[in-house]
């Protein structure tokens, strides 16, 4: 017997719904990000950037310009918010960085990109109001 067998279709479409607000939001007051920011950063950076979101992700061993560790409260303190948006969307070339980091504002909408700039601060602990 398969889910809709055994639970009733006004219930299936309250439990629908109930997860789209647990799963869209912010992860709790005190995490100024939102669930889809992490996804993107899943998604989209983890494979340079690592999952310990230190510079250190599977493609790095064979870049020759590492990564930025987005965990380096002092490296990422000194960036404004305003470049780091602009390198998201743009891509490393963009503010004078390296090739390699690709421009994502064909991927993810102005929105989602300022969701990721807000999730990088909470990843570095180094403020939100640069």
């Amino acid at each position: 017997m398969n889910f809709g067998q055994r639970v009733p279709a006004f219930l299936q479409a309250g439990l629908f719904a109930a997860s789209c607000f647990v799963f869209s939001g912010p992860v709790s007051a005190d995490e100024p990000y939102t669930q889809n920011a992490l996804r993107n950063y899943n998604t989209y950076c983890v494979q340079c950037h690592g999952v310990n979101r230190n510079g250190k992700g599977i493609n790095s061993r064979d870049m020759s310009v590492q990564p930025r560790d987005h965990s380096d409260a002092k490296g990422m303190g000194d960036i404004p918010n305003d470049e780091i948006f602009k390198v998201i969307k743009e891509g490393g070339l963009a503010v004078n960085k390296s090739v390699l980091m690709p421009a994502w504002g064909n991927v993810m909408n102005d929105g989602e990109i300022k969701e990721l700039v807000a999730y990088l601060r909470f990843v570095c602990k180094c403020g939100s109001d640069k």
